[in-house]
């Protein structure tokens, strides 16, 4: 366990936001940082339902009474921004944001917003959630972003002609596709705040069993889930190196990284690709419509240690 001290290292409550957090390793990783690194946690969910037996658990579980709930698809653009100013009109920094939430569907699906699910939830949905909370994570002490990936990444690919997949699909090739898109985004990202206090890394968090796959209104994948279950890593387990990457000073100011099992790994070369990584950046800009860009301005802010220069985002 961790130093209580530790989350109060600038005098204010460290806060997180976990997406994805009703269940598997997002109520995982929430649980572990209320619990264990003493941080309030904002539980980022779908279902009402699910969430809110998800939030009584990290409440009973941490012995914490501050962990809140916050609804957001993040199939829904409209959900995602509605949600990211719930939060910034509850707190005045962000200190964790873990993008944990996935999908995994057998068919091809769409969003509300008409993007292929697996891309819309699993990147861009995030892509537009993050954006909108740097704000928040500009504040911190040190803001740290983690973003949950897949050695999977290894067979995605981008076809630019076909987006959305709607000529050709395959489930892993979806998830796949979306894990690349996973890394690329935090390549993108690091280049873009160098400048700044907040840092992103991304995870390989193992063969975990979770729900993910499993079609909760015809049941279809939980015979399969039933029977890998003994073979596969606990949530828990699956959410050690995030929560470590959330909350370990040991990886204080690392950025742009990629880890597994606590240490750095290597990625493919697609996804190392700095050029690919902006090709992507751009063409989610353009899908999504968030076009202004995380523009660094140095500004002077006071702290309990005297007077130091951050990044804030326009």
């Amino acid at each position: 366990m961790s130093n209580p001290d530790n989350s109060k290292a600038d005098g204010r409550q460290r806060i997180a936001v976990v997406t994805g957090a009703s269940g598997g390793m997002g109520l995982a990783t929430a649980r572990m940082l209320a619990s264990e690194h003493g941080m309030k946690v904002y539980l980022l969910a779908r279902s009402l339902e699910r969430g809110t037996a998800a939030l009584e658990n990290v409440k009973r579980c941490s012995k914490r009474d501050d962990p809140e709930l916050i609804l957001c698809d993040l199939g829904s653009m409209e959900q995602i921004r509605r949600a990211a100013e719930e939060i910034r009109s509850r707190c005045t920094h962000i200190d964790v944001l873990v993008n944990n939430a996935g999908v995994l569907t057998l068919r091809r699906e769409e969003t509300e917003d008409g993007f292929e699910r697996q891309l819309g939830v699993n990147h861009l949905g995030h892509f537009v959630l993050t954006r909108e909370l740097l704000p928040l994570l500009s504040e911190s002490r040190q803001g740290r972003i983690v973003i949950v990936s897949s050695a999977i990444h290894k067979f995605g690919k981008m076809n630019y002609n076909d987006p959305h997949m709607k000529r050709r699909y395959t489930m892993w090739g979806a998830y796949g596709r979306s894990k690349l898109a996973n890394l690329w985004f935090m390549k993108e990202l690091h280049e873009r705040l160098k400048e700044s206090r907040v840092t992103v890394n991304a995870v390989h968090p193992g063969a975990v069993s979770t729900q993910i796959g499993v079609n909760r209104s015809t049941g279809f994948g939980t015979f399969v889930h039933r029977m890998v279950k003994p073979f596969f890593l606990t949530p828990e387990q699956g959410a050690d190196t995030a929560v470590y990457l959330a909350s370990s000073p040991e990886v204080a100011g690392m950025s742009g990284l990629y880890f597994y099992k606590r240490k750095p790994a290597k990625i493919s070369a697609k996804a190392s690709s700095p050029e690919l990584a902006n090709r992507f950046w751009e063409w989610s800009e353009e899908v999504t419509g968030y076009r202004d860009q995380p523009k660094p301005v140095e500004t002077n802010v006071p702290t309990t240690t005297g007077s130091f220069r951050i990044n804030s985002f326009r």
